[in-house]
C-alpha cells in the first residue's frame, strides 16, 4: 500500500502516511518486513548446562528412587534431593514435571478454612535440646483395639527423641517419650538432668496433670503449653504426627500394642537416620544434630 501512487499527485503514499492512517507503529512495520525477509530462525533451546539424561531415562531413575526409598509418599523435592546425592543432576522443576506426567506425585489433602491466628513468630530453636514438642495420636491394632501413641520431637533438629505406644493413655504413659529423650540426651533420669529444656505441649489432661508437671519440674525442664485452640503453637509435634501416620500408622497393620511399640522404636532410628528435612537443606535429623554440635564446639 505504501508503494501505491496517489491519483492526484502521482506520488507514492509512503510508509509514514499509511501507518498513520492504519494507526500502526512504523517500528512494527519494519520488524515484520525484516522477519519475512530473513531466514527462518532456529527453534529456541533450553538455556544453561545440558543434562546427560533424557526425560525417559530420568523418569526411570525417579521410579527406581521411589521404589528404593524406605518411606512412602515423598514429594518431588525429596526425590530431587535423593537423586542429587546419587550424582543424578536435574532441576527441581523438571523432576516435578516428569513426576506429574508419570503420575508419581504423592496425593495432597485440601486445606480447610482457617480461623484467626493466635500464635505468631516461630517455635523453631537455633540449637538442639532447647525445646521438645510432645503430642499424642491413636491407631487400631488387631488384638488390643485402640492404642495411643505418644511422641516427643526436637524443635531444632526435628529428631524423634522418644516414642511410645500403650493401651492406656495415662499421664505416666505420656511421660515415657520425654524420659526416653532425657536418658539418651542427658545421661539419665535424675534431679535437674534436663535443666534448660522446655517441653511444648497442648492442654490435654495428661499433660496438664499434676504428676506430669511435677515430673518435668523434677527433671529441671520448663513447661511450655501452647495457646488454647491454636495447634500451630505445637506445630513441630503436630507435623511429625502427620508424617508418622502417612509412613507407619496408615500403611501397616499391627497385631498388638506391644508389636506396635517395638515397631515404632525401630522406625524411630530409621526416621532419625534416613528422613530428609527440607528446611534443613534436605539433611537428616541426625546430620543436623551432628552439625549443630560441631558448630557449638
Amino acid at each position: 500500500m505504501s508503494h501505491a501512487c496517489s491519483v492526484s499527485t502521482r506520488r507514492p503514499y509512503g510508509v509514514a502516511r499509511v501507518c498513520g492512517e492504519w494507526q500502526v507503529a512504523r517500528s512494527s512495520f519494519y520488524l515484520d518486513r525484516r522477519r519475512k525477509s530473513s531466514a527462518p530462525a532456529e527453534p529456541p533451546r533450553r538455556r544453561g548446562p545440558k543434562t546427560r539424561f533424557t526425560d525417559a531415562q530420568l523418569t526411570e531413575r525417579i521410579r527406581e528412587e521411589i521404589a528404593s526409598s524406605p518411606f512412602s509418599g515423598e514429594g518431588h523435592r525429596k526425590v530431587w534431593a535423593r537423586l542429587r546425592a546419587r550424582e543424578v543432576r536435574a532441576g527441581k522443576p523438571r523432576v516435578l514435571r516428569l513426576m506429574r506426567e508419570a503420575g508419581l506425585l504423592a496425593p495432597q489433602r485440601g486445606g480447610g478454612p482457617r480461623g484467626p491466628r493466635h500464635h505468631t513468630g516461630t517455635i523453631r530453636t537455633e540449637a538442639p535440646d532447647v525445646m521438645w514438642g510432645t503430642d499424642a495420636t491413636s491407631t487400631a491394632t488387631l488384638r488390643d483395639g485402640q492404642v495411643t501413641v505418644f511422641v516427643a520431637v526436637d524443635h531444632c533438629t526435628s529428631e524423634l527423641v522418644g516414642i511410645h505406644a500403650s493401651r492406656r493413655a495415662t499421664r505416666f504413659e505420656a511421660l515415657e517419650p520425654i524420659l526416653q529423650g532425657v536418658r539418651a540426651r542427658f545421661g539419665g533420669v535424675r534431679d535437674r538432668a534436663a535443666a534448660g529444656l522446655a517441653i511444648r505441649h497442648d492442654h490435654g489432661s495428661q499433660y496438664m496433670s499434676r504428676d506430669f508437671q511435677n515430673e518435668i519440674a523434677f527433671l529441671g525442664a520448663e513447661s511450655s503449653p501452647s495457646f488454647v485452640r491454636a495447634p500451630e503453637g505445637n506445630g513441630i509435634a503436630e507435623r511429625f504426627i502427620r508424617t508418622l501416620k502417612e509412613q507407619v500408622l496408615w500403611v501397616r497393620d499391627f497385631d498388638s500394642a506391644e508389636d506396635l511399640r517395638l515397631a515404632l522404636l525401630e522406625w524411630r532410628d530409621l526416621y532419625n537416620r534416613e528422613w530428609l528435612v527440607q528446611r534443613h537443606g534436605h539433611r537428616t535429623p541426625s546430620q543436623v544434630r551432628c552439625d549443630s554440635l560441631a558448630e557449638a564446639a
